[in-house]
Parts: structure tokens; sequence; C-alpha cells
């Protein structure tokens, strides 16, 4: 289906909840220039999205203006969820990066907008617009639901390009130069276009993101020639929404298609720098901070502001990661697991029968790249939650080859963690899928105490946990305790784990 006629689709979907479409549609506030209020704030944001474009396609192609953002800031490529958590299309992809949030709270499974729960979860503009009611916020796009649908809510300026990306510069260098928005959001379609035409591998698609590239230039441009630009504070993000096949198309589950980037540019980013533990959700939340917005936890955001995502323990495996052993569908060439733990950790493996399948025996640490290319379609794209290596235990796939007599039953065990007072939150990314006979414990011991059960798992359960632990008196340390038994069942996975008191 081609991209406009699935605009028109959605649109038609929500033509009764939204305003009339006008070509630019604008709030009841007003301001100096063309509809968009005059800006109050110092710091400023610029976020660009390049629908439909593949990671590995733009470091190989000629794109000198995102490259010169990637050079003098960060860039942190990561992959996107699949089904059953949601397609990679644009209305979920581009709903998780203007609300910060996974598709399984925003609602969003496809491009009618069906089951939105943009109410609860609202754009980044629309928050800041609640919470700086004199801030000047901008939305232009090229894919038309971005405008009337995604940033559904207050924005004062919004603005449907109908597929017409040159239109889409011209009025963002129009504004940014004659006007004075705090917020920009703008939207690219060219590239998406040229993958569904012609294909990820394509010269075509080569020659759009190059294109795009020139408009996003332009764009950048405009920001620098501003007369106030350097008393200014911007910060500049490229996105986009998923990647595509090598003969075209989305919405599936393979590599390519669930591959996205974040490239960020602004004061406190090292030029040049790479991180794997910054998602689409945390575009949301970085440019509120940015904006002087303080994120409220009562907001339930997956996402955080980039600079307090602080690497843990397993990341710092990520060096050591090795080859597939065992496993034929993860690609030779890719380094991905190991049994290791970083340094405080342990996994006690004396349950474990023998033999199975070399990379899942017993709690193993990965990366999502590795872990998920073991078997596509069975969940594993679900795991969103964790960043960059993350402890798994999988029965399923350990079970794939010849083992000693017994179930899977391998314990993942935590440093001791300093505590004090008489109450402790444990906290840890989770993600618990349930295919089969399994069970998953978490224990606590305090001390040299023993193991008290905090939470037993029996049914799928996606989340970022945090439980609340009474504490002994006297207690100074309290280790964690995963313990995961399973029978050709499915998996346990925990990242970021910590225990505050």
């Amino acid at each position: 289906m081609s991209r406009p006629v699935r605009a028109i689709l959605a649109t038609a979907t929500l033509t009764a909840a939204l305003l009339p479409l006008t070509g630019v549609q604008a709030s009841a506030a007003t301001g100096p220039y063309k509809g968009l209020p005059n800006g109050t704030k110092t710091a400023k944001t610029l976020v660009i999205g390049v629908d439909g474009t593949r990671y590995d396609k733009l470091l190989t192609a000629d794109a000198p203006n995102i490259k010169a953002l990637m050079a003098s800031g960060l860039t942190a490529p990561s992959n996107l969820y699949a089904n059953p958590l949601a397609p990679t299309l644009s209305g979920p992809g581009w709903s998780t990066i203007a609300t910060g949030v996974w598709p399984d709270k925003h609602g969003v499974k496809d491009n009618t907008f069906a089951g939105s729960q943009f109410t609860l979860y609202p754009d980044f503009a629309t928050r800041l617009e609640t919470a700086a009611p004199s801030a000047s916020t901008l939305v232009a796009a090229s894919w038309n639901p971005i405008a009337d649908t995604v940033f559904h809510g207050t924005p004062d300026l919004r603005i449907d390009e109908s597929e017409n990306d040159t239109k889409t510069a011209s009025d963002a260098v129009d504004y940014l130069t004659n006007g004075n928005p705090d917020t920009t959001m703008l939207h690219f379609d060219e590239v998406d276009e040229a993958g569904h035409s012609y294909g990820g591998t394509s010269t075509q698609y080569a020659a759009a993101i190059h294109s795009v590239d020139a408009l996003v230039g332009q764009v950048v441009q405009a920001v620098r020639n501003r007369p106030t630009y350097a008393a200014e504070d911007w910060l500049i993000i490229v996105t986009t929404d998923h990647g595509h096949t090598d003969a075209g198309g989305h919405g599936g589950n393979s590599a390519v298609e669930r591959q996205t980037f974040q490239v960020v540019n602004g004061a406190g980013y090292t030029a040049g720098s790479v991180r794997y533990d910054v998602k689409p959700v945390d575009i949301a939340p970085t440019v509120l901070k940015h904006e002087g917005v303080t994120v409220n936890p009562a907001w339930q955001l997956d996402g955080k502001p980039i600079d307090e995502i602080v690497p843990d323990a397993f990341d710092a495996l990520r060096p050591s990661l090795q080859t597939r052993v065992d496993e034929t569908g993860i690609p030779a060439a890719t380094k991905g697991f190991t049994h290791t733990p970083p340094a405080g950790w342990s996994i006690d493996n004396s349950r474990m029968p023998s033999g199975g399948v070399t990379e899942w025996r017993g709690w193993a640490f990965a990366t999502d790249e590795f872990w998920t290319a073991a078997q596509l379609g069975q969940s594993r794209e679900t795991n969103v939650r964790a960043r960059n290596v993350f402890a798994v235990a999988d029965s399923d796939e350990w079970d794939d080859k010849t083992h000693g007599t017994g179930q899977f039953d391998s314990t993942l065990v935590s440093p001791a963690f300093p505590v004090s007072g008489t109450q402790a939150t444990i906290s840890f990314a989770n993600n618990y899928k349930v295919d089969g006979p399994q069970t998953g414990d978490l224990y606590v011991v305090f001390g040299t105490g023993t193991p008290q059960l905090v939470k037993s798992y029996r049914s799928d359960l996606n989340s970022f946990e945090k439980l609340t632990v009474s504490v002994p008196v006297g207690a100074t340390t309290a280790q964690l305790q995963f313990r995961y038994t399973g029978t050709n069942s499915a998996f346990w996975t925990v990242d970021q784990v910590s225990v505050i008191s």
C-alpha cells in the first residue's frame, strides 16, 4: 500500500476527531509570524524524522549533513519491537518517538491509529505546551497523520505537507528564519517512498537518503543562520521510525526492518560518541528536559532523558561478547553473548543438565541483535525495556540440542547491594514470557540470611519492575537471586538491576 493511500486511510478513520484539514492547522494561539507564537525560551529543540531509513544504509550513503551531526554529537543505533508488541509500521513508530512510551502503552498498532491512548500519553509538544503555555511549538510533516494525529494535542502550529519533502524543508527554514519556535518537529518521507518502490538496497534508496540529507542541511543551516543563534542552546535530533527489507517494505520482524537510530547533537554530547543504550522512547523526555520540563514519574514514560541513562554492569560486557557456537540462524560475524558475568555477579548452574545449545545453557548475557536472531517470531522482539546488554534465560533455544535428563534450571545471582533503613526498592527491566511449563522466582537475601521470595512469575509480564521489600533490623546488604526453570518453554530477561533504600 502506497504512503498516500495509507495516509488517506488513517485520516479517514479519524476525521471526526481532527481539526478541519486546511493544509495548515493552528490552535487558537496566534503569534507574530504566520500563526506561530513568538518563542520564549533560550533552549531550542529541532527533531527531524527521516522516515524508513535503515541505519546500515545511512552509514554507506552520501549524507554529509547528517554525518556531520553524527561526527559532532552522539549516535545511538538501536532496534525496534515487532509483533506481537506492534509491527514495524509508521503509526507505531512515530507514536513511540512522540510519546516516549512503547506500543503496549500508547496503543497504536498500525496506521489507522485505532486504539491509540494519546490522552494518557500525549506527544512531547503537547506536554511542553501544558507545562509552559508560552512556549512556541511547530510540527511540519510530509506524512499528514503525524501532524493530524500523532501530535494531536496542543502544538501551536501543525502543517500537513502532503508528501512534499521540499515544502517541509522550506516551511521549516521560513519559520526558523522569520519566526521563533522553541521546539520544532519535522518529518521527511522520500526515503520511505523509495524503499517501498525500489527496495532498501537499491540505488534509488541511497539517492533518496542523499536527497533528504540535503534538505536536513538546509534546515540545520537555517538554525545556525539565526541572528540569535549564539545566545541560544540548540538540541538537534535526527531519527527514524523503522527500516526496510532489501526488496522493499516493512512491518515484519527482520533485522533490517527493525533498525532505528538517534543522532543527538547539542551541548553535553561528546563528538563522535556512540551509545547502544539509547532508544526512540528517550527522545520525548530528552526534549522535555532540554526545554526545562521536569519529567513526572506519574506519566509512566518508558524513556529517560539521555543524560540520565547510566550504563549498568551488564553493558560493560559488550567488548567481550562472543560469536555463535551452536546457533545457526545468527550471522556468523555477530558478537553478542557471553556466560561470563560482570564483577560481583554469578550464575548458579548446579541444577542444569549437561548439554543443550551452548549459547543458552543457563543464564547468559546478550544483545538484542544476537538473541532475537536465534529465532524470529517468538516474542523476543518484545524485549524493548532492556538496554544494550541484558541477562537472559532461554529454555526454548537451549532445548534445541540434545542435553542430559532434566529441565533448564539456572539462577542469576547479584552482588550484595548496600541497604539501610526499613525498606528497599528492587528495580529492573523485566520481560517474562511463558510458552510451556516454566517458573520464574525472584528472591532476596539480606546479609547472611536465607532467601526470601519477593515475587513469582507465572504469566507474561513485560514491564519495568519496582518492588518494595522490608529490610530486617541490622541488615546492611541485599543480594538478589533470579531463578528460572523451564522445559522447551520461553524466556526471562532482566536488565538495569538495582536495590535502593
